[in-house]
């Protein structure tokens, strides 16, 4: 069969399973969980991979499922991406009533678009013409949230990192993986497609003033405010700012999660979290240190200890110039120029992130919804758009990438240079650490 032939075959499938992609995403979305505990999900992403007569294999001890299509000629193993979990928005009008979890994030519309690929490559029956592996991995835990779990979970030695990709590039589920695609949501307004992004990475913090209590209103003078500490180190972050460089995007945003006990001690033991993101892994360690800095200062300057412990965040988000034109291409014979969006610049995270340092990874928008993410606003506004758009657009790029013995897909490889090898990576996992 010739290419077009293919990827026309493709695209009929696509529209004869419509109906069950959505059904699929709009029960996910129904069901929404929060990272490492998406069993719920998981069952619905399995059955319908067994429905498929996929096989896939569960990951062990943790939440998603694994499932391999292989195609009749040997190639490379291209992996399609979706992400289990919600986020926490109360505000929301769909958020579950008792875990005020929703997929505000658009992570159902992933699972579907991942499984719609599967279900188009299996039903078009096409194995025969192209060459490699399709390698569909529905990931945990990707918003970074609930630490104090995580951290339960990591102690109990059931997981080794909060984020769902660095846990299973650790347990070696990407080591096969040649080249990695996923999508997300965002409302772009009028446009349909939003490709080549850039992402900061950064790194979490856990932060612990201990000061020494004493009655608040007799004895004052006895005491050593942590909340003081807190504030001062609040100003001495601001003081920070302006010794960012632009080019580098940096931004911290520390909350105060405990502020005392009650109003009548001094306080002696507040708590803060935040973030460190930056454009690039020199500028996030080199933003930390100043973080850092601050911190201990401001402890110093009131006689209170501070205890700081690094969490591993996200990598920066790199995207692949073969990779973007490929889906360009693929783009243009969906929808319109002008409803295409080149370059994005998000100074928000993705652990996507984490794969781009490792291997060619694409990670398009897509439009069809409306609302900030994470906000009460967001929703699907078009079907079409924000689900079937989408499956399309990847599926026709994987033929591309694998037909003619996967030329396209040996070039992207041979022309990609990885930032980090994966023992590089987990060696830097724990440098953040620290």
């Amino acid at each position: 069969m010739q290419k077009d032939e293919i990827k026309k075959k493709i695209i009929e499938v696509i529209n004869d399973n419509r109906s069950k992609i959505i059904e699929i995403i709009e029960e996910i979305y129904k069901t929404p969980e929060l990272g490492y505990k998406e069993e719920k999900t998981t069952s619905i992403i399995a059955k319908a991979f067994s429905d498929l007569e996929i096989n896939f294999k569960e990951h062990e001890n943790l939440t998603g499922i694994n499932a391999l299509l292989k195609m009749e000629n040997p190639g490379p193993t291209i992996a399609v991406l979706g992400e289990l979990d919600a986020v926490i928005c109360t505000e929301h009008p769909d958020a579950d009533p008792e875990t005020k979890a929703v997929h505000a994030c658009g992570h159902n519309i992933q699972l579907g678009v991942m499984y719609g690929v599967a279900a188009a490559f299996k039903k078009a029956g096409v194995e025969s013409e192209l060459a490699g592996t399709l390698n569909f991995i529905a990931t945990p835990a990707e918003e970074f949230i609930e630490l104090e779990f995580r951290d339960e979970l990591r102690e109990s030695g059931k997981i080794n990192y909060f984020g769902g990709k660095q846990e299973l590039i650790k347990r070696g589920s990407f080591d096969d993986v040649d080249i990695s695609i996923m999508m997300h949501s965002l409302d772009l307004g009028q446009k349909k497609a939003l490709i080549a992004p850039e992402g900061n990475g950064f790194v979490g913090k856990k932060i612990k003033f201990i000061g020494k209590e004493s009655h608040a209103g007799s004895a004052p003078e006895k005491g050593i405010n942590a909340l003081n500490a807190a504030v001062l180190a609040m100003n001495n972050i601001n003081a920070q700012r302006e010794t960012f460089a632009e080019k580098d995007r940096v931004r911290v945003h520390p909350i105060i999660t405990k502020g005392g006990d009650i109003v009548n001690i001094v306080p002696a033991d507040v708590r803060m979290e935040s973030y460190v993101r930056a454009r690039n892994i020199e500028a996030i360690k080199s933003a930390n240190k100043k973080v850092d800095r601050s911190l201990k200062a401001a402890a110093m300057a009131v006689g209170a200890d501070v205890k700081i412990t690094d969490i591993p965040g996200y990598l920066p988000l790199l995207n692949n110039e073969g990779l973007d034109l490929i889906l360009k291409s693929n783009l243009l014979n969906l929808v319109e120029k002008e409803e295409i969006t080149v370059g994005g610049d998000f100074t928000g995270s993705f652990d996507f992130g984490d794969v781009s340092h490792l291997m060619p990874a694409l990670h398009p928008f897509f439009g069809g919804v409306s609302g900030d993410l994470h906000t009460r606003d967001f929703k699907t506004k078009a079907d079409e758009d924000a689900y079937i758009l989408p499956i399309k657009a990847l599926a026709m790029t994987i033929v591309d990438l694998l037909y003619n013995n996967a030329a396209e897909a040996k070039k992207v490889i041979n022309d990609f240079q990885p930032l980090l090898k994966k023992k590089e990576y987990l060696s830097l996992m724990d440098e953040f650490a620290k």
